[in-house]
């Protein structure tokens, strides 16, 4: 019997090394989550800046990049605008040069055609006038001379 003590005995202590092994493990688990639980509340308030820090560089980054893009299509339209307005002047002027000789010939053909019917032009009528002015000057200075 006494071989069934030792052993009762022995498995007792072997019992109470298990729980003792198995208590001092569930504490070390306990106290590891517990520290990763503060490690990361710590380390995730500094994370948490170094992230808007990033944020900020980048959003500064892209505001630069934006502004860039911006004021490249602004030149662009710029140019495309000025190189515009130079081919609708020179059009313009041109279109202006062909109206004119347009206009002379449609005169030239206009005072042509009244010749031809007998009407006399405006140069013929302002030649006439100035022949009449000098006519009735001339008479009157006879007029007066008598």
């Amino acid at each position: 019997m006494s071989k069934v003590a030792v052993k009762k005995k022995v498995e007792a202590e072997e019992k109470a090394t298990r729980l003792a092994d198995v208590k001092v493990y569930a504490r070390k688990i306990w106290l590891a989550g517990l520290g990763a639980y503060a490690k990361a509340g710590q380390e995730g308030s500094e994370y948490f800046k170094e992230l808007i820090k990033t944020g900020e560089t980048v959003e500064k980054q892209g505001k630069q990049l934006v502004s860039e893009q911006v004021d490249a299509a602004n030149s662009q339209i710029d140019s495309v605008k000025n190189s515009v307005t130079s081919n609708v002047s020179s059009v313009r002027n041109k279109v202006d040069v062909q109206l004119d000789k347009i206009e002379k010939a449609f005169d030239a053909r206009v005072a042509s055609g009244l010749n031809r019917i007998g009407i006399p032009s405006k140069h013929d009528v302002e030649a006439l006038s100035a022949k009449l002015d000098a006519l009735s000057a001339l008479l009157e200075h006879a007029a007066r001379s008598k």
